[in-house]
C-alpha cells in the first residue's frame, strides 16, 4: 500500500486551530487526533465525515472543555493530518471501521459520548454497536447507518457520480456548498490544507461510492447487525439534525422510533444550518450535546 503523508507545514497557523497534534499508528498508518481537556474526565468523541477533517469541530471542542469534558477529535484515514493511502481501492467501509476500532482501543476510551455526522456516523455508529460497552450515549447529527433499504435522493446520486468522474474535486468549495453560512477564506484554506494535490484526495473521492445504498453491498450485513444492536440499545440516544440538509433529511426518524434509548429524548432540529452543521451552528450543537450529557448522567 502506497501511503501519502501531508507535510506538517500545511497545518501551520490555520485559523482558530491551535490544538497540538497527537498520533497513533494503526496498520502502518499514522492516525491524527486532537485531545483537549482533562484526560481523567469523560470523553466526547467527535467524528467528522467527508471531505472534512477534525478542523470541522474547532468551535465545538472549547465548549466541551469549558464544561469539564475531554474532547477527542480524530482525522479519519485519508483526511486531515492522518495518513492517506494513494490508491482509491485501498479504501473500504470495513477497513475504515477496523482502522478506527484499533485507534479507539489503542487510546482506550471508555464511557464515551459519541457525536457524529456524515461518514463519522456510518463509522461511529458501527464502533458503538461493536464496542457498545465503551459508549455511554450518542448524539447523531446529519447522519445515518444505511443498510441498502432506503430511497436514495437524486442529489446524493449526483454527488456519487461527481466524486467518481469529475477531474476537478475542490475540497473547500464542496464544504462551502454544504453550508448555509459563508465559508471564510481562512476556513477554506484550512479545509484544503490536507490535500496538496489530487493524489491526496483518493479517500475523499472514494467515500460516496462506499455508502451501502444497495441490498447486495458488502457492508449491508454488518450494518444490519449494528441495527439489531441499536434496536436493543437502551442508553441515551439523541438526534440533532439541521433543517437545511437535502441529503440526510428524514433520516433522524428511524433512529427516534427504532432505538429504545431515543424514546423521550429532546430530539433537536437546528435551524439555519446545512449539511455541515458544525460549521454553520457548531457552538449551538455543542451546547445541545452538553445539555444532553448533563441530563443523562
Amino acid at each position: 500500500m502506497k501511503i501519502l503523508r501531508t507535510p506538517e507545514e500545511r497545518f501551520v497557523d490555520l485559523a482558530d486551530f491551535s490544538f497540538p497534534p497527537h498520533y497513533v499508528e494503526v496498520d502502518h498508518l499514522r492516525i491524527h487526533y486532537v485531545d483537549e481537556g482533562d484526560s481523567g474526565r469523560d470523553p466526547v468523541l467527535l467524528l467528522h465525515g467527508e471531505p472534512t477533517w477534525c478542523y470541522l469541530y474547532r468551535h465545538m471542542i472549547p465548549v466541551f472543555v469549558q464544561h469539564g469534558y475531554r474532547a477527542i477529535a480524530p482525522d479519519l484515514v485519508g483526511f486531515g493530518r492522518s495518513d492517506k493511502p494513494a490508491d482509491r481501492r485501498d479504501y473500504t467501509y470495513q477497513r475504515h471501521v477496523e482502522w478506527m476500532t484499533k485507534w479507539l482501543l489503542a487510546i482506550d476510551l471508555r464511557n464515551i459520548t459519541l457525536v457524529c455526522q456524515d461518514w463519522g456516523s456510518l463509522i461511529g455508529l458501527r464502533l458503538a454497536a461493536e464496542q457498545s460497552d465503551r459508549f455511554a450515549r450518542i448524539v447523531l447529527a446529519n447522519g445515518g447507518l444505511p443498510a441498502g433499504d432506503l430511497r436514495i435522493p437524486m442529489v446524493f446520486r449526483l454527488w456519487q457520480l461527481f466524486a467518481k468522474y469529475s477531474p476537478w474535486f475542490p475540497i473547500s468549495r464542496i464544504v462551502a456548498a454544504g453550508c448555509r453560512s459563508r465559508l471564510s477564506p481562512d476556513a477554506a484554506v484550512a479545509y484544503d490544507a490536507p490535500f496538496p494535490d489530487e493524489s491526496y484526495k483518493q479517500g475523499a473521492r472514494a467515500f460516496p461510492a462506499l455508502v451501502p445504498t444497495r441490498a447486495d453491498d458488502p457492508a449491508v450485513p454488518a450494518n444490519r447487525r449494528a441495527w439489531e444492536v441499536f434496536e436493543r440499545w437502551d442508553k441515551p440516544f439523541l438526534t440533532a439534525f439541521s433543517n437545511g440538509d437535502p441529503i440526510t433529511r428524514g433520516l433522524d426518524r428511524p433512529f427516534q422510533t427504532r432505538i429504545p434509548g431515543a424514546s423521550g429524548q429532546p430530539h433537536t432540529v437546528i435551524r439555519g444550518a446545512g449539511h455541515f452543521l458544525q460549521e454553520d451552528k457548531g457552538v449551538e450543537l455543542a451546547h445541545v450535546a452538553v445539555d444532553f450529557i448533563e441530563a443523562t448522567h
